[in-house]
């Protein structure tokens, strides 16, 4: 079965920021990883706005989040400080989607960066944009050293979802995307003619959370 896929991105400069790694840590991950069928819980701090924050949780389907175990802590059963700290936040970003690329791979070990990439295409071009993303984009990029896994999503049926498609790149830090051997990757002919294409992106480069660095 193809695994599943939740990201969550914030920008919590209006928010207390103790309050909300606190809460992130304290509450909100140990909650998911207690739930059946979660896996991977991961945090992630922009590189260029540090009071942008990412979270990305694998899954072993989207069923995990119609499921009862979850349904007792999110959605209206958000807890008291869950409301309190997300509505001090700008979300950027909420994306719950299946792996279409490769398949079920799970989240490495060890990564120190993460880049997520998620946008919109439009119509007539999301067939060529599809072959474009498994046929070069991807294996291209994860050939380029320092890039540990690469995987690409497609959204569910999440009423709050604004964006159709996401990447994401585990790295060995986030410096990866901005080699030569990584540019060299993304510029081709092919991505030139589809890039024009893209709808929405949100591309966020990060670094590893680490509690109290």
């Amino acid at each position: 079965m193809a695994k599943g896929l939740l990201v969550a991105a914030f920008d919590y400069l209006n928010a207390y920021s103790d309050e909300f790694h606190d809460w992130y840590d304290l509450e909100h991950i140990p909650e998911r990883q207690a739930v059946p069928g979660f896996g991977a819980c991961e945090r992630w701090i922009c590189d260029e706005e540090p009071a942008v924050a990412v979270a990305t949780y694998d899954l072993d389907s989207l069923d995990v989040m119609r499921s009862d175990a979850y349904n007792a802590i999110a959605y209206d059963n958000l807890s008291v400080w869950s409301k309190r700290v997300t509505g001090a936040c700008d979300r950027l970003l909420r994306f719950e989607g299946t792996q279409v690329t490769p398949g079920d791979e799970p989240a490495p070990d060890g990564a120190g960066g993460l880049l997520l990439n998620a946008m919109n295409v439009t119509a007539e071009a999301e067939d060529e944009f599809n072959a474009w993303y498994d046929e070069e984009h991807l294996p291209a990029l994860l050939a380029v050293p320092g890039t540990l896994a690469a995987r690409r999503y497609r959204s569910g049926e999440d009423p709050e979802g604004t964006h159709r498609y996401v990447a994401i790149y585990h790295l060995a830090s986030p410096e990866v995307p901005r080699s030569e051997a990584w540019q060299t990757a993304a510029d081709t002919p092919w991505s030139a003619k589809i890039s024009p294409h893209f709808r929405d992106r949100i591309r966020i480069m990060s670094h590893r959370y680490v509690r109290g660095a």
